[in-house]
């Protein structure tokens, strides 16, 4: 296995907390269960950051119930590429950025970093946003001022990566609970058809024919497939202290890919739930377009006539702000150590990735105020579309490699599967692109 690699491994991905959950041994399906359930939560916070709900608002109001198997297409390919990335970690005991710096020339890698470290920030951005409005529609507070107090939230993140990797796993599940409460009420009160909504799961023939739609949808699909999840996960699912044997290794993928598909189902249900909520509530009354939170915030209460509408819709958001901050910070010190093998102090490495999102935001909130904001927010999403590929690709080629993976390489239907969802991924990428840019 080692000759398979152009370089050795020189240090272990996330080493601060490297094998440091342990894993009862011989106990019972559930108990192991929740010793690997963690990591699976922390990727799928990715898949419900502020910069869905634009792209699942947008296409709920405009389109009703339509969209509804964009998202779970979109779920299923995130839940198979999730999937790999665990074998990856698990099985070359590498994460995806070094085994991109193990594998490929460091000008290839220097380029793979680059493209990262810009599609970690228009996340990092799309949270910042995100957080912001929310703080903006539940206080008053100023956007500008929302911007500069999700700057502080570094110091209470790095206080709890200091007491320990369950910690940060428990407060990501904690506010996906809250999430999930959230816009279970929200779909309770707005109370959508149940047959519009199976309906909605069915892929239909005007969304490749209809341009508006298949923008849209396209969108759903860059916004709910994560690149830097793809390092997240191969990292964190190391941090488990399983048997670093063949039997060790295939109960390590067992389980993590079972906790990572378990979470990615939760993530589809409030992915879902906004774009139902859309089509519920917008799209039938006529208000069909609201594409902005905004917007979105201001017309639940009168629409549906219950005061909390539009509160759980803003504390559900500021959730999925934090939440989405915390994962993206940890995917940023795995991206820059695994590339280019530079150790920063946490604090230094999180103030960075900060700044880089921040100053960007600030000026465009300053100068164009909330209009601007909406757009930048859409904007995170094109060119977190556009790094996709460069993420997808090199995971689906070493774990696709049997010299990389041994008896643990992608069986034949399996990259089969893979790289028609890559094809997929890479052509409506294209075309996002060039209608971003030369469409109408």
């Amino acid at each position: 296995m080692k000759n398979a690699w152009r370089k050795d491994k020189i240090s272990n991905s996330l080493p601060e907390v490297f094998s440091s959950i342990s894993i009862p041994k011989g106990s019972s399906f559930w108990r192991k269960y929740l010793a690997f359930a963690g990591p699976g939560l922390m990727v799928a916070v990715g898949y419900m950051d502020p910069g869905n709900w634009a792209t699942d608002i947008a296409g709920g109001s405009q389109f009703g119930y339509t969209l509804l198997s964009v998202v779970l297409i979109s779920n299923i390919f995130a839940m198979v590429l999730q999937h790999l990335s665990v074998k990856l970690g698990v099985v070359a005991e590498r994460d995806l950025a070094q085994a991109c710096r193990d594998h490929f020339r460091p000008t290839t890698n220097f380029i793979l970093w680059l493209f990262c470290e810009i599609a970690i920030a228009a996340c990092d951005l799309a949270e910042v946003i995100g957080s912001a409005i929310a703080l903006n529609l539940l206080f008053g507070i100023p956007l500008t001022w929302g911007i500069v107090i999700t700057t502080i939230d570094v110091l209470i993140i790095l206080l709890l990566q200091a007491k320990g990797f369950r910690w940060i796993e428990s407060i990501v599940a904690g506010l996906m609970f809250i999430i999930l409460v959230c816009f279970g009420y929200e779909i309770i009160i707005s109370k959508p058809e149940i047959n519009a909504i199976l309906g909605g799961l069915i892929p239909q023939k005007e969304i490749i024919t209809n341009p508006a739609m298949l923008y849209i949808g396209i969108g759903i699909l860059g916004a709910t497939v994560m690149p830097h999840n793809l390092y997240l996960h191969s990292s964190i699912v190391q941090t488990r202290d399983y048997t670093r044997d063949k039997e060790g290794k295939k109960e390590a993928i067992k389980y993590a890919t079972l906790d990572s598909t378990v979470s990615l189902l939760l993530a589809f249900f409030i992915n879902a739930a906004i774009l139902i909520l859309a089509a519920a509530t917008f799209h039938t009354t006529g208000n069909k377009h609201i594409a902005d939170i905004h917007d979105a915030y201001k017309m639940l209460t009168p629409i549906l006539g219950a005061s909390m509408a539009s509160i759980a819709f803003a504390i559900a958001l500021l959730a999925s702000g934090q939440n989405s901050t915390l994962t993206g910070t940890l995917a940023g010190q795995i991206v820059m150590e695994g590339f280019l093998n530079i150790r920063l102090k946490p604090w230094l490495r999180r103030l960075i990735t900060r700044l880089i999102a921040v100053i960007p935001a600030l000026i465009v909130t300053i100068i164009y105020g909330e209009k601007g904001t909406t757009d930048l927010l859409v904007l995170s999403q094109v060119i977190l579309s556009m790094q996709l590929s460069f993420a997808v690709v090199p995971l689906v080629m070493f774990t696709s490699d049997k010299a990389k993976m041994g008896e643990f390489v992608n069986k034949s239907f399996l990259k089969i599967c893979v790289w028609i969802i890559t094809a997929i991924i890479i052509i409506l990428n294209l075309y996002l692109l060039y209608q971003t840019f030369f469409g109408e």
